[in-house]
């Protein structure tokens, strides 16, 4: 049996099943696939087969290129080389605003006011749910536009080889089997094995390395890193979702935060609805064993509904958030995801990519080595005098940058000409007149190359490279540098270790997160030793782990990896889904997660953390993932995006305080009242009215002067609860002690309606009073309340004071000086008695929030 060899046939066991049997069923190259196949698809499939391998198998001549024919039949398998965009019907997410817990209350609220033929009241409660469901719904069309970003980016041109002609092509028309030409400056559009040439490749924004790397012929180009130096042509291999910038994407597209915001307004309303639930039973049963007609019940039962429901909730997180972010805004901070402000409050864990975010992503000399009698600042003049600042290259400017640090070019030298760096020679040369008219020649390059050139000894040569090793060890890129004097053979002047320097302002960060109660791990595509060096000089120290060995140990034991992750400082070599899925363990673990990142790698985990945070230089795709943007240069913003969230929560905090309270009273008040007297004491028309009265004037309360805690805060509702029950008690004792007065002293009764309004006052300021014992948890007079808050709340009484004073249809007159006795006791009770109370309660650590 004739072997496969001697058929000419070509064994591949790299490539996947799927490609494979995409060729076959379109009749490309069926004979090129062996019978061994790898599981997946992916670009180092392709990295570890031959160049001739893979123009064979993908069909394709590196010299004609492919055909218009062959292009179409592949762009029906592959489809365009983009990213695919999944868009949900807005008119569908507009109608789910109706589909949940306080949307059903509402709604069942609604059935009962027709019912009851409560026009007025259905009519409000209709626009209070509509007025939700809008504010939702327009909060959602401001989501980041990070998949559209990424779209933008893959629709750069591409130097393409069709039919024997070279022509540039928009990149979303490359196929796989494509031939296409890329220089330095080129962003690279898909996934490329090179044919032929060398080049230097800035891929920092796909894997967080921050050293140019170097591509010769067999090598990989990834789509969306940049080419910085050389020329090559290369053939396409895997386009849109399938390159490793498309999975980027995809990864984008299906990262999403949860929204802690959603699930503590539905702790809220569960125990709101408890609460009144469990007061309609018992109106319920003592109706039953009265022998009561149960008909009579559904006012009662409405009243409680509404005071359940906690209308302006999602409004107070809004507003809170929206003026938090405008107050960030001016210092730097764009915050793109509202949710953002108030979980950067509850964040424990920061995750923070090294490259262009803890450091500079920008080449600084980190050390220098003279030899042959030069001293440390020759060595950085002669390596200057061998760069241009005109190409831009990250390693001339480093030597430049410190030259003029340094003030090194006090003479007048002249660059006579300049060869740049050459991939076959490995350094930069330059003739160099000084102002005495003398000549000399300059260069800097690789350390073998240099030391080759001025015709070292191999124990010399080796004596270097044992240095080199070392310097490496600690992440440093080493150059040498040379001189040659007219007629002379080039000498050495020393080596140069060259750096990407963590930014100033990153390890003060590190310290103050610490101090906040978050703690910083850092995340990088670099190897071990260069990210425990980094980790080391920011203050991190050096328990950094590769994210390889968080893998192997998370399948041997998922509760070993859980804290081996918790104790880490930071994982090395980690690729985009590394970060993203480290991001997502630690939110498993119940960790509130912020992100910092700059690049197209950091993009998933951006989008996945609840905090996503882009730095200021970062890429369009990194800002368009993130929750937060930083406009200035530094981190430092960082700290006041999380004082910014803690101050928010605490106002929002105080709000649902006082909801829980205010409900607490109202249902407790109309019920012991009912069954007291057999009334209903409060009418439904004066409940809406004064929800309106004061939840939307305790909007106010999103402007409010707080103190911040200097821990992460955590939501727990049931704790608020708590703190409810013990205020609640003194202010529902204080209300049944004024609706004593108002029967039996002021002789107010339900027929004359007069008993309605008096209830309505007594409820109305109590609320408003309640606001200076839940804002402060010291005495009320340790802080002032925001401007915008003190005047809302005079304002407000103010209103309702002549409202009741000359009354209006649905609420009697009383007299002023009822009103004023009302106004009165009220603030005595809140002011004096419950501050009092809410004091020493906590202080001997009895109520707590």
């Amino acid at each position: 049996m004739q072997s496969d060899a001697a058929e000419g046939k070509v064994e591949i066991p790299h490539f996947s099943e799927y490609q494979r049997k995409s060729f076959e069923d379109s009749g490309l190259s069926k004979h090129a696939y062996g019978e061994s196949v790898a599981e997946k698809e992916d670009a180092e499939s392709f990295q570890k087969a031959k160049t001739d391998e893979v123009l064979k198998i993908l069909q394709s001549n590196s010299e004609k290129g492919l055909t218009n024919e062959e292009v179409e039949k592949r762009l029906k398998l592959y489809g365009y080389n983009e990213v695919p965009q999944k868009k949900a019907n807005p008119y569908v997410r507009f109608a789910k605003k109706f589909w949940g817990l306080t949307a059903w209350m509402l709604e069942a609220i609604i059935i009962l006011s027709w019912f009851l033929q409560r026009y007025a009241d259905l009519c409000i409660v209709t626009g209070l749910l509509v007025f939700n469901a809008v504010l939702a719904f327009t909060e959602e069309q401001k989501a980041s536009s990070a998949v559209d970003t990424l779209q933008k980016k893959l629709q750069v041109s591409a130097r393409t080889l069709r039919d024997e002609k070279w022509r540039t092509l928009p990149s979303r028309e490359l196929v796989p089997g494509d031939i296409v030409r890329v220089r330095a400056g080129d962003f690279v559009p898909a996934d490329v094995k090179v044919v032929d040439g060398t080049l230097e490749v800035d891929q920092s924004a796909l894997t967080g390395e921050s050293a140019i790397i170097e591509k010769k012929t067999g090598d990989m180009l990834y789509s969306g890193s940049i080419i910085k130096r050389g020329e090559s042509t290369g053939i396409v291999v895997l386009t849109g979702t399938r390159t490793y910038f498309g999975r980027t994407a995809q990864l984008v597209q299906i990262a999403k935060p949860k929204m802690h915001i959603e699930t503590v307004i539905s702790n809220v309303v569960r125990w709101l609805l408890i609460i009144v639930l469990a007061l309609i039973a018992l109106a319920l049963v003592f109706s039953v064993l009265e022998a009561k007609n149960l008909f009579d019940l559904l006012p009662i039962i409405l009243v409680l509904l509404l005071s359940a429901i906690p209308v302006a909730l999602p409004a107070m997180f809004t507003v809170s958030m929206a003026v938090g972010s405008m107050e960030l805004a001016k210092k730097g901070v764009l915050v793109t995801r509202l949710s953002a402000s108030e979980d950067a409050a509850t964040m424990d864990v920061l995750c923070v990519d090294k490259t262009g975010t803890i450091t500079m992503n920008q080449l600084s000399v980190a050390k220098r080595i003279p030899l042959n009698e030069f001293s440390e600042k020759d060595v950085i003049l002669y390596g200057a005098l061998a760069s241009q600042e005109a190409n831009q290259d990250p390693i001339d400017l480093a030597f430049i940058t410190k030259a003029k640090e340094q003030n090194l070019f006090t003479k007048s030298y002249a660059q006579k000409n300049f060869t740049p760096f050459d991939p076959a020679t490995r350094r930069t040369e330059a003739t160099i007149k000084d102002e005495q008219g003398n000549e000399f020649k300059v260069m800097k390059g690789a350390v073998h190359a240099v030391v080759h050139a001025c015709g070292y000894d191999e124990k010399t040569a080796l004596d270097l490279e044992e240095q080199v090793e070392e310097f490496a060890a600690k992440g440093y890129r080493t150059l040498a540098v040379a001189k040659t004097d007219a007629g002379d053979q080039p000498k050495l002047v020393g080596l140069v270790a060259l750096y990407d320097l963590p930014r100033p302002d990153s390890k003060q960060l590190i310290t103050e997160l610490g101090e906040l109660g978050v703690s910083v791990k850092m995340l990088t595509g670099d190897a071990l030793p260069i990210a425990k060096e980094i980790a080391k000089d920011v203050g991190l120290g050096e328990n950094v782990m590769k994210a390889s060995h968080l893998e192997q140990l998370k399948k041997q034991s998922p509760l070993e990896a859980a804290e081996a992750a918790e104790k880490s400082s930071g994982f090395a070599e980690i690729y985009p889904e590394g970060k993203y899925t480290i991001v997502k363990s630690l939110q498993a673990t119940k960790h509130i997660v912020g992100m910092t990142g700059d690049g197209v790698n950091d993009a998933p985990a951006l989008r996945q953390a609840e905090v996503g945070i882009a730095v200021s230089n970062a890429t369009d795709v990194a800002k368009g993932a993130a929750s937060v943007v930083l406009t200035r240069e530094g981190l430092t913003s960082i700290v006041d995006l999380i004082e910014n969230g803690r101050t928010i929560y605490e106002r929002i905090t105080a709000w649902i305080l006082s909801k829980i309270v205010r409900t607490l009273q109202i249902a407790t008040f109309v019920v012991i009242s009912f069954l007291l007297t057999g009334d209903y004491v409060v009418s439904a028309f004066a409940v809406i009215l004064y929800f309106f009265a004061t939840d939307f004037v305790k909007l106010a309360m999103a402007t409010d002067n707080q103190t911040w805690s200097q821990k992460p805060n955590t939501w727990n509702v049931a704790n608020l609860v708590k703190v409810s029950l013990a205020l609640s008690l003194l202010v529902i004792a204080e209300s049944f002690a004024l609706l004593y007065l108002g029967i039996y002293v002021f002789d107010f009764t339900v027929e004359s309606g007069t008993l309605y309004t008096y209830t309505f006052e007594i409820l109305f300021y109590s609320a408003m009073f309640l606001i200076f014992n839940v804002r402060e948890r010291r005495h009320f007079w340790n802080s002032k309340p925001s401007r915008t808050l003190a005047v809302a709340i005079i304002l407000s009484v103010v209103a309702v004071t002549l409202m009741t004073a000359f009354g209006i249809p649905g609420l009697a007159l009383l007299p002023i000086t009822t009103t004023l006795s009302v106004l009165a006791l009220s603030s005595i009770f809140a002011l004096v008695l419950n501050d009092s109370v809410k004091v020493a309660l906590v202080r001997n650590a009895k109520i707590s929030w």
